[in-house]
C-alpha cells in the first residue's frame, strides 16, 4: 500500500515536470516576435519617404512588433524627412534605427531620422551629422549633402540672411524636441546644425549621441534584448532574443514614384510632353503624340508637386520653347531662336531650387535638349512651314494653275475639259469653245477660271 501511494506521488511530480516544461516551450515559441526590417539606401526624397511611411503602415496591419530601420543617406528634402520623422514618432511599435553596414553614413536628414528612432546605433566605421539647412526650395526646404560640404560653409551667426537665420533656428528646435525625447545629447545636435558637426560611430556614442554600437543587426537584436526604453510616455522592455526579420524591399508604387521624381527624369517628361503638344497642334489628326505629350506632361507636373522646382525656371522654359517656336513661324534673322535658347537653358538651370548635388538636372542633358530643341524649332518647324507652301502635287487642287479647255461658248457658267474629264466652269468674261483658260480656284464640282492671255 505504501509502495503504491509512492509511485502515485512520483508520477504525479514526473507529469508536473513535463507539463511544465511544456508550457515554458510554448512560452518562449510566444514570445517569439516578428521586426519589418526596412532600408534607406541612398538621398531621401519622396519615393523613399513613401516606402517608409507605407512600410510601418503595412507592419502595423501584419502585427509586427518591431520596426527596424537601416539608414545610409546623404541627406534628403526637409519635406520628405519630416514626413518619415512623423511615421516614426507616430508609430505603434518601436523604431529601432541602425546606421549600417560599415562605412555608412546618417548625414543631415539621416541625423534627425536616427534621432527620432527609439534605439539609436551605428555599426563600425560609420559617421552622422552635418545637418544644417540649405536653400529652402519651393516644395520644401532640402538638407545638406556630403558630412564633408558642411567644412567649408561658415557659420551662419554671422553675415546670415533672415531667411538663414529662420531655417536655421527651426532645424534647431526641431532636433532639440527630438533629443528631449529620446534622452540624447541636445547640444550636440544643435551644434550639427548651426555648425555642421560630425561625429564617427565611436564619438557618437561617447557624447551619448545614440545608444550602442553593433556590427550586425544580429548582434545589435542580442544587445538590445531586454532593453528598457520609453514607448509613448511608459516604458517598455524589448524582446528581441528570438526576433524573427521580414525584410522590406520597395514596391512597384514606391519604385515608379522613385523614377518620376528623379529631377532628370522629370525634366525629360516635362520636354516630351511640351514636344508632343506642338506636333499635335501643328499636325491635327496624328493622335499619338498628343496622347503621348499629355500623359508625360501631366507625369511631369506630378513629380514637379513633390520636388523643390523653381517656378521662375519653369517659366523660363516654358518661355523659350515659345520663342523657338515663333522662330520656326516667324523667321526674325535668328533673334527669337537665339532668345529662347538662353531662356530654355537658363530655366533649365534653375529649375530645381535647392543646392543638394542629387536633385539637380544634369548639364549634358540640359545642353542636349537645348541643342536639340534649337534645330528642332529653329530648323524642322520652318522646313515643315516652307513645305506647306509649296504648290501641291497630287490631287485636284494641284490643278490650280493648269490649262483647261473650253468644251463650249459661254459667258459666266460653263463647262471646261481637264485631263480629259469635264467640269463646270464659272469665268468673268466671255469665253469662245476650244479656248484655252487658266484655273484658278476650286470650289467644289465648279472650277472658277480666267481666259488665257
Amino acid at each position: 500500500m505504501v509502495n503504491c501511494t509512492v509511485n502515485s506521488h512520483l508520477l504525479k511530480f514526473w507529469m508536473l515536470v513535463i507539463l511544465s516544461s511544456t508550457a515554458i516551450a510554448r512560452a518562449e515559441i510566444t514570445s517569439s516576435t516578428s521586426a519589418h526590417l526596412l532600408t534607406i539606401n541612398g538621398p531621401i526624397g519622396p519615393s523613399v519617404s513613401d516606402y517608409i511611411t507605407r512600410g510601418i503602415s503595412d507592419a502595423e496591419q501584419a502585427g509586427a512588433e518591431l520596426i527596424l530601420l537601416q539608414i545610409d543617406t546623404p541627406g534628403g528634402l526637409d519635406s520628405a524627412m519630416r514626413d518619415i520623422i512623423k511615421s516614426i514618432l507616430n508609430a505603434p511599435m518601436p523604431v529601432v534605427g541602425f546606421v549600417a553596414p560599415e562605412g555608412a553614413r546618417a548625414a543631415s536628414a539621416g541625423t534627425y531620422i536616427l534621432y527620432a528612432c527609439h534605439v539609436a546605433a551605428m555599426a563600425p566605421a560609420t559617421n552622422l551629422g552635418a545637418a544644417t539647412p540649405v536653400q529652402i526650395g519651393g516644395g520644401g526646404s532640402p538638407m545638406p549633402g556630403a558630412p564633408g560640404d558642411a567644412k567649408d560653409k561658415p557659420k551662419p551667426a554671422r553675415g546670415a540672411t533672415a531667411m538663414e537665420k529662420k531655417q536655421i533656428n527651426d532645424a534647431v528646435a526641431y532636433i532639440r524636441g527630438l533629443a528631449d525625447l529620446r534622452n540624447r545629447n541636445a547640444d550636440w545636435a544643435e551644434q550639427a546644425v548651426r555648425e555642421g558637426a560630425s561625429l564617427s560611430a565611436n564619438e557618437a556614442l561617447q557624447n551619448n549621441v545614440i545608444d550602442l554600437i553593433a556590427g550586425d543587426w544580429d548582434k545589435l537584436l542580442q544587445a538590445i534584448h531586454h532593453r528598457e526604453i520609453e514607448f509613448n510616455g511608459k516604458p517598455r522592455t524589448l524582446q528581441t532574443a528570438n526576433v524573427e526579420i521580414i525584410r522590406i524591399t520597395p514596391d512597384w508604387r514606391s519604385d515608379m514614384l522613385g523614377v518620376i521624381a528623379n529631377p532628370n527624369m522629370a525634366y525629360i517628361l516635362l520636354l516630351i510632353g511640351i514636344y508632343g503638344l506642338i506636333f499635335e497642334f501643328s499636325n491635327p489628326g496624328l493622335g499619338g503624340p498628343g496622347i503621348i505629350g499629355a500623359i508625360c506632361l501631366f507625369l511631369a507636373l506630378y513629380a514637379f508637386q513633390i520636388l523643390p522646382v523653381s517656378y521662375v525656371g519653369l517659366g523660363l522654359i516654358a518661355l523659350g520653347v515659345a520663342l523657338m517656336v515663333a522662330e520656326a513661324f516667324a523667321p526674325s534673322f535668328g533673334i527669337l531662336g537665339v532668345g529662347g535658347g538662353i531662356a530654355f537653358v537658363v530655366g533649365s538651370i534653375i529649375l530645381m531650387d535647392t543646392d543638394l548635388p542629387a536633385y539637380q538636372i544634369a548639364f549634358p542633358l540640359i545642353a542636349g535638349f537645348a541643342l536639340s530643341s534649337f534645330l528642332l524649332f529653329g530648323v524642322g518647324l520652318n522646313m515643315a512651314m516652307r513645305a506647306r507652301k509649296l504648290k501641291y502635287a497630287t490631287g485636284n487642287e494641284s490643278w490650280i494653275g493648269k490649262k483647261a479647255i473650253a468644251s463650249e461658248a459661254f459667258i459666266g457658267k460653263g463647262h471646261v475639259r481637264v485631263e480629259g474629264e469635264r467640269w463646270r466652269a464659272e469665268c468673268s468674261e466671255p469665253v469662245e469653245a476650244n479656248d484655252e483658260v487658266i484655273i484658278d480656284e476650286i470650289n467644289g464640282l465648279t472650277l472658277k477660271v480666267h481666259k488665257k492671255t
